[in-house]
């Protein structure tokens, strides 16, 4: 996601001087209107933002005094728009932050720390929420900002094409996993086992988590060549060269689960489940998700968006009182009917309404076995890098453990700039 440095994004900005100021909530917005209304800027990311309106309006019914003014930015453009805010010292009041952003900005001071406003706001505690989804919201301890909606990784599969292969019920460990997807390969020519994307980032790093490595140490460094990392970089490889993998197939996780199954097994988030019951109804009854097989643990990495103040807001106290609006168990709620996106607080999961719906279920408890990954500044160009030294494991043969001592030496350089 991230398309330039923050540094090159700085320099470039300071030559606009107050090119945004405009938007700004610190200028036009400033204080309180003739009604007497304070107006705080809440920026939204691509289909949320569209939607955000409808539940503004609950939250302006209840505080009259407060009127938030709802932007919506696409995602393609978000990231550039919030460092140039960065830059400039403007922007919203609020802003919803995809997990990965928030390192990047809170390194740069952008982000408020919530610590003042936790007590007289409990919505905002962090035992309401799920441990994972509040490490995503954390950087050097503090907290910068507050879950809004989570997602998780979890394994779909074709049933049915399980059961012909002698499997009753999902993989629950990586033998298994790796048994599966050999079996379900061997159907025949054009048939493959299992999808995982090479593109996808967290990849790597879920199945070495779920090998125990923890991905950097205490001092910040590094564990990208130890062996808990490398086995499991190389139990990742194992798909690609004995065929059981799906790679450039050029078809969705949709279509690979549709007719024959030609990949009936893939990793991915809650959203899936929508657009397969939606695209392929006539699954109905021959699929099913699981939690991820494991082997020292099956933890999977956490997803969606958290919401933070902005270090330059003029409002950072009805900024808060609308974040702990959109923290309550009943909003949350309210928020998965308009956008289908998960609750990140643990108490809205008690409804039930999501307490009948097995698919549901499972990725709650899958939820509990989910981590963050490294709340880093330069963790996104540390996954990227790892995407491309895992390219030349897959495709160019490269020896996984000099493969790895490479891309460790590069993201120490990576993480100490």
């Amino acid at each position: 996601m991230m398309k330039r440095t923050l540094g090159i994004i700085l320099a470039s900005t300071l030559l606009l001087g107050g090119a945004l100021v405009g938007c700004s909530s610190k200028d036009d917005l400033s204080g309180k209107d003739a009604n007497g209304k304070t107006t705080i800027t809440l920026w939204g990311m691509g289909a949320e933002g569209k939607l955000l309106p409808e539940i503004v309006k609950d939250f302006e019914k209840e505080n009259p005094d407060i009127h938030v003014d709802v932007q919506a930015l696409p995602w393609d453009n978000a990231h550039d728009k919030l460092l140039t805010a960065v830059a400039s010292k403007s922007g919203p009041d609020v802003v919803q932050l995809g997990t990965s952003w928030v390192p990047e900005l809170a390194a740069a001071g952008a982000l408020t720390d919530i610590t003042p406003y936790v007590s007289k706001y409990p919505e905002l505690e962090s035992k309401n929420f799920f441990e994972g989804a509040v490490g995503t919201t954390k950087f050097e301890g503090k907290p910068v900002g507050v879950p809004w909606y989570t997602e998780t990784r979890v394994l779909f599969y074709r049933s049915d094409l399980l059961k012909q292969v002698g499997y009753n019920e999902a993989p629950k460990t990586w033998e298994e996993l790796s048994d599966a997807a050999q079996k379900l390969a061997a159907r025949g020519k054009g048939k493959y086992g299992i999808s995982f994307s090479a593109k996808e980032q967290s990849m790597g790093f879920m199945f070495a988590l779920q090998n125990g490595s923890k991905l950097v140490d205490e001092q910040g460094n590094p564990l990208f060549n130890q062996p808990p990392f490398v086995d499991a970089v190389k139990y990742l490889n194992t798909f690609f060269q004995n065929g059981s993998n799906a790679v450039d197939i050029g078809i969705d996780s949709v279509q690979g689960l549709q007719g024959d199954g030609i990949v009936p097994m893939f990793i991915s988030g809650p959203f899936m489940i929508k657009e397969i019951k939606s695209k392929a109804p006539e699954l109905e009854g021959k699929w099913n998700i699981a939690e991820l097989p494991g082997k020292v643990n099956n933890l999977s990495v956490l997803g969606g968006a958290n919401l933070s103040i902005m270090q330059f807001s003029k409002h950072p106290e009805e900024s808060a009182k609308f974040m702990a609006y959109m923290s309550k168990p009943e909003t949350q709620l309210k928020w998965m009917e308009l956008s289908s996106n998960l609750p990140a607080a643990t108490k809205s999961w008690e409804d039930a309404k999501l307490k009948s719906d097995p698919m549901l279920q499972t990725i709650r408890k899958q939820l509990d076995h989910s981590a963050a990954l490294p709340q880093l500044a330069a963790w996104e160009e540390v996954s990227q890098q790892f995407i491309k030294s895992f390219e030349r494991v897959y495709r160019g043969q490269a020896d996984v453990q000099k493969e790895m001592d490479d891309f460790n030496q590069q993201a120490a350089s990576i993480m100490k700039k």
